[in-house]
């Protein structure tokens, strides 16, 4: 038992380091968003978890003096970190899934409900009947397990449900899967649990089954930031530089490929007169309808932020008069947009278009046309004006 405990303890240990590591290099990135910042405090809860399990696996053991004191304050530490871990994790997925009016104080109540009444029912059982919940041998009773899990079974299932809806909505297949992988981790960690339970009591299956899900998701949310701007969560300029890369030329004699250059008209002006703040909220009014035309049509864009106010989207069309049906539909939607928020400006935009050609040719020439051509039409509307 001895040896069992060492090695508990150090897994717990080493899952505890990879955790705090984890937090620490989130600390250090100041412009945080706030899923990262709700990912952290689930990560701190898994965190404070490994240490009660530690002390709750010497006290059944007896290592550590075995007492009611010691085993009502681990069991209920244990109760405690489990709903909030999944109570995080909840709101880490709520993040995720953009789901609407999440942060106002009574939707987060109504999240936080069922775990104040458990937590109430479960202090007013122990003070009036203890031994419903604690056995004459100090051992934990089923009344305590449904305790346990009744909040965590709420939380998780709240979770699964935003994600399966958010899937359904998504058209990227790999956007899909890692939209139900968020609303299914909880159910995996706990089939590690369950697991270790049956199959291999003696190994922390469940400690190494946290740490390996907790770094799977760490390292797509590590992608995340190195290929999406911050602030309009569109592919930033790096992953436009390695799309291109990938495409090389990007040829094909089978359908046409087009560069569109999208430049905020006037925009200078909005930061100038209404402030950085507004500029930004323009910035993701114009993202938001390229995204939804994006996810409108059946063909793949590539739609990237190239920087400050300009925008790229790599077309597959069969003529040209279809990007200019585009062109004329993204036009329209940010019109219609500007007039339903009633924003305080109108916004425009001038556009720059290229075809891909044959080799010599290339994607990065081709922005390069495109550029030029916004930049002449910026003038023919500044002439015209």
């Amino acid at each position: 038992m001895s040896e069992y405990l060492v090695f508990y303890t150090e897994a717990n240990l080493v899952c505890l380091i990879i955790f705090a590591l984890m937090v620490a290099h989130d600390l250090l990135h100041a412009d945080r968003q706030e899923k990262q910042v709700k990912y952290d405090r689930a990560l701190l809860m898994f965190m404070l978890y490994f240490i009660s399990d530690t002390f709750c696996a010497w006290i059944i053991a007896e290592a550590l003096p075995k007492t009611r004191l010691s085993v009502v304050v681990v069991n209920f530490a244990n109760y405690l970190l489990m709903a909030g871990i999944t109570y995080t994790w909840l709101q880490y997925d709520m993040a995720v899934e953009q789901v609407p009016h999440r942060n106002r104080s009574i939707n987060r109540f109504a999240v936080f409900f069922p775990f104040l009444v458990s937590t109430v029912a479960l202090i007013a059982v122990y003070c009036i009947a203890p031994e419903v919940l604690l056995d004459k041998d100090l051992k934990v009773t089923p009344v305590y397990n449904v305790f346990l899990i009744a909040v965590p079974i709420i939380n998780i299932i709240a979770a699964i449900i935003y994600s399966i809806r958010r899937a359904r909505t998504e058209e990227n297949p790999i956007e899909k899967q890692r939209h139900l992988y968020i609303g299914f981790f909880p159910l995996m960690v706990v089939a590690g649990g369950v697991f270790q339970i049956i199959v291999l009591p003696n190994t922390p299956i469940f400690c190494f089954s946290c740490a390996l899900l907790m770094l799977i998701l760490y390292i797509h949310s590590m992608e995340d930031r190195i290929s999406i701007d911050a602030l309009t969560k569109l592919n930033n300029r790096g992953q436009l530089i390695r799309y291109v890369s990938q495409r090389g030329n990007g040829y094909r004699k089978d359908r046409q490929t087009y560069v569109v250059m999208i430049d905020v008209n006037g925009f200078k002006k909005i930061n100038d007169t209404y402030g950085h703040t507004e500029g930004d909220r323009a910035l993701v009014l114009i993202a938001n309808c390229l995204s939804e035309i994006v996810k409108r049509r059946s063909t793949s864009i590539f739609l990237s932020r190239y920087g400050g106010d300009e925008f790229v989207l790599i077309v597959p069309a069969e003529s040209e008069d279809e990007i200019m049906s585009l062109i004329e539909e993204i036009r329209g939607l940010i019109e219609a947009r500007c007039l339903e928020f009633k924003t305080p400006y109108m916004l425009s935009v001038g556009v720059g278009c290229a075809r891909l050609e044959e080799s010599p040719d290339s994607l990065q020439k081709c922005i390069l046309r495109a550029d030029e051509h916004l930049y002449l039409d910026k003038e023919h509307s500044r002439g015209s004006g």
